[in-house]
């Protein structure tokens, strides 16, 4: 009897339990929640997928733009690295008179998370062509001085076009808060590392003001800003001068001697370069130099920024090549250039880690944004200028393991660089 009302009371709570479960909602009996709520304001780092000048764009014209962070909410990737975020342009002004630029205004509409839902994005920019006001008003009263009644004249000067060049980064934010399913959601990775997001996404090449393609992205360092600095002080490099109206009368002054001569300003992630760096021949300073651009990256190792740079090695002057009426010859084996500068900082005792990379889309053959042909064998040589312990270093080496899949083989590094500095 006893056995027997004992199953009942078994019974009555099995069937009890078979009638509550199917009422507790799914992700109470899976752990896993059923709905998701993306907050308004989540940001999304994105960068432009094609050039846009002011010269060919028109209001309404459709952009494309490339997610290059991985967006991670509660454990799941809603919107991974590589997806394509649609926007438009919003404004457009030809280049005027009165010396006025161009002017370009594009917004950002949505992103396609990785369930297939479509979320709303807000986000603008707005870029303005170069003014060329002030060469207007210095040619009317050059003129007048000389013939007053052709100084008007002047007023018929054009800006430059506005340009947003391709690799411009911008960052959006979701545009209020959207409920979305888990279903079809990955989980986040639990670890993932900086260099190798880089990598993925990093530009091939750098951009003149007008969009076009030129030098490559040759080289890596992972610094601070004092200890790159730093590095290529101690190596005898110096910073070049900005483009301002003194130049001109510090060209006249040092002449062939001009050490710090200007570079052109060239783009990356949509800025001109951070840092420019040369390193000129004693025997002909403005006809023969190493340089180099540098732009800083948005990510980091161990909270150590990554920067990115273009070097080239100037071998001469050339007379209405690609448009311009000066340009410089470069050696058009720009690897010995990347190669001589690692070597160089090396040999000042700078580097504590190098190592080659291949980018997902390496360059082998292409033309300077004045349409000199150069060749390389795709890799990019990384250098760690920060200095850290050594067990500290082993670690950063280990995590450094990552190389873009390429038709290459990574060749191994070759014998420790050196230089000879007597030459100089």
């Amino acid at each position: 009897m006893l056995f027997s009302a004992c199953s009942r009371k078994i019974s009555i709570y099995l069937l009890f339990t078979m009638f509550l479960l199917p009422g507790l909602p799914a992700e109470e009996r899976s752990g896993i929640p059923s709905r998701m709520i993306i907050p308004d304001g989540t940001p999304i780092e994105l960068r432009l997928a094609e050039s846009v000048s002011s010269a060919h764009a028109h209001v309404g014209d459709v952009l494309n733009f490339i997610v290059v962070k991985d967006v991670n909410l509660g454990g799941f990737t809603v919107i991974p690295a590589g997806t394509m975020a649609r926007g438009s342009v919003t404004g457009v002004k030809g280049r005027r008179l009165l010396g006025m630029g161009g002017q370009v205004s594009l917004k950002l509409d949505s992103v396609v998370l990785d369930n297939g839902d479509r979320v709303g994005l807000r986000a603008s920019k707005e870029v303005k062509g170069g003014s060329r006001t002030k060469l207007m008003v210095g040619g009317m009263i050059a003129t007048a001085l000389i013939f007053w009644p052709a100084a008007p004249i002047f007023l018929l000067t054009h800006g430059h076009s506005s340009t947003v060049t391709k690799t411009t980064e911008i960052a959006a934010q979701t545009d209020g808060a959207v409920t979305v399913l888990a279903a079809g959601l990955r989980r986040s990775p639990e670890s993932s590392s900086e260099l190798n997001e880089m990598m993925g996404y990093l530009p091939p090449r750098v951009f003149n003001r007008e969009g076009r393609e030129g030098d490559m992205v040759n080289l890596l360092f992972v610094a601070q800003p004092q200890d790159l600095q730093e590095a290529f002080q101690d190596a005898g490099w110096v910073r070049t001068d900005k483009w301002t109206p003194a130049f001109v009368w510090h060209l006249l002054r040092r002449r062939t001697k001009d050490t710090k001569l200007p570079m052109s300003r060239f783009y990356l992630f949509g800025r001109v370069q951070d840092y420019s760096y040369a390193l000129p021949n004693p025997d002909g300073v403005v006809f023969r130099r190493h340089h180099l651009r540098i732009w800083k990256t948005d990510y980091a190792i161990d909270g150590t920024p990554v920067w990115a740079g273009a070097a080239t090695h100037d071998v001469g002057i050339e007379i209405a090549r690609g448009g311009r009426l000066v340009n410089h010859r470069i050696d058009p084996a720009v690897d010995t250039e990347r190669d001589f500068i690692g070597a160089d900082l090396t040999d000042a005792f700078s580097v504590t880690h190098q190592e080659y990379l291949h980018c997902v889309n390496p360059v082998f053959q292409a033309q300077t944004t004045s349409g000199e042909a150069y060749h390389s064998d795709g890799r990019i040589l990384l250098l760690d200028l920060h200095s850290v312990t050594t067990a500290k270093a082993d670690a950063t080496l280990r995590s450094l393991t990552i190389i873009g899949a390429t038709s290459l083989p990574v060749a191994p590094l070759a014998e420790p660089f050196r230089i000879d500095r007597s030459t100089r």
